[in-house]
C-alpha cells in the first residue's frame, strides 16, 4: 500500500512504487569515470545515471519527441555508496504529475551493498523553444497508473542566500558541460557541490539536494560560489550566483538522521 501523502506534495519524498503502473529497470557497472579518488561513485555520476534511466524509460514508453524534459530539482540519499566495478541495478517510477512537470523516483542497488535513493522533479518543455508545456497525453497514458492519482508541486525547498553565506571562490562554466539546449547539464552542476563540500573526504553517507533556479549558459563563464553552514552537524548550504541572481542552490546533510523534522520520509 502507498503511504498517505498530501496533495501536490513537493518533490522531496522517497515514495515506494504503487502496486500498479510502470516501473522501468536497467543494469550497469560503476566505471572509472564515475568515481572519486577513493573509488566511490560521485553525486554527478549518480545524477547522470538518473538522467540516463529517465531518458531510456521515456524512449521505451515511446513518448512524443516534440517534447523534452529538464530537471528542476533532485534529492539523492546515499545509504551506502557504490564502488568502482560494482554491478548496480536501478529502478525508476513516476510518483506524481503536475501541470507541466512530474516527479520521478529512482532506487539504485549494488551487488556489494550499494544503496542510493533519489527523487527528481522534471519539467516538460517544447524542444524547439525550451519553454514549459502542459503534460502530454502520451505521458499520462504511460505513467498516470504509477502516479496513482498523486499530484506533485513545482515548489522548491531550499532557502535563498542570507547573511551567513560567504564566498568560496568561483566556478567556471565549460563548453563540455552544456546540453543541447545550451544550458549546463543538471548532472554537471553537481560538481560544484562535490568541490565545496569536499565529499571525497567523507564517507558519502547522507542526503544531498540541488535545485536549478535559472539556466546556466556558457556566457555566464564564471559564477560565484557562496557557502554557509546549516547547523552543528556538518550540514552545508551552497549557491551558484550569476551576479545578484541565484542560478542553483544545494544542501548537503551528512548521516541519515533528520533531527529538524522536515517532513521527508525515507524509503
Amino acid at each position: 500500500m502507498m503511504p498517505a501523502v498530501p496533495s501536490a506534495a513537493p518533490a522531496v519524498e522517497l515514495l515506494e512504487p504503487s502496486d500498479r503502473g510502470r516501473v522501468y529497470e536497467m543494469s550497469r557497472r560503476v566505471r572509472l569515470g564515475d568515481v572519486d579518488r577513493t573509488g566511490r561513485m560521485r553525486l554527478d555520476a549518480v545524477a547522470r545515471l538518473l538522467q540516463d534511466i529517465a531518458t531510456d524509460d521515456a524512449s521505451a514508453a515511446d513518448l512524443d519527441r516534440r517534447f523534452g524534459w529538464l530537471v528542476r530539482r533532485t534529492l539523492i540519499e546515499t545509504i551506502r555508496p557504490a564502488s568502482i566495478g560494482e554491478p548496480i541495478e536501478a529502478a525508476t517510477w513516476c510518483t506524481g504529475i503536475g501541470r507541466s512537470w512530474a516527479g520521478r523516483r529512482t532506487r539504485i542497488m549494488g551487488t556489494r551493498g550499494a544503496a542510493i535513493d533519489a527523487v527528481s522533479l522534471w519539467v516538460q518543455v517544447a524542444v524547439r523553444t525550451g519553454r514549459p508545456t502542459r503534460i502530454a497525453s502520451d505521458f499520462l497514458d504511460a505513467f498516470q497508473d504509477a502516479a496513482a492519482g498523486r499530484t506533485v508541486s513545482s515548489k522548491l525547498a531550499l532557502p535563498a542566500p542570507d547573511q551567513r553565506a560567504a564566498s568560496a571562490g568561483r566556478w567556471t562554466v565549460r563548453r563540455t558541460d552544456l546540453d543541447p539546449f545550451g544550458h549546463v547539464n543538471n548532472a554537471a552542476t553537481w560538481c560544484f557541490l562535490e568541490e565545496v563540500g569536499g565529499l571525497d573526504d567523507t564517507d558519502r553517507i547522507g542526503r544531498a539536494e540541488i535545485e536549478y533556479l535559472r539556466p546556466i549558459e556558457h556566457s555566464d563563464r564564471e559564477l560565484e560560489v557562496l557557502v554557509a553552514t546549516d547547523g552543528e552537524d556538518g550540514r552545508m548550504l551552497a549557491w551558484l550566483m550569476s551576479g545578484e541572481h541565484t542560478a542553483a542552490a544545494a544542501r548537503w546533510r551528512p548521516g541519515l538522521s533528520l533531527p529538524d523534522g522536515d517532513g521527508v520520509t525515507t524509503a
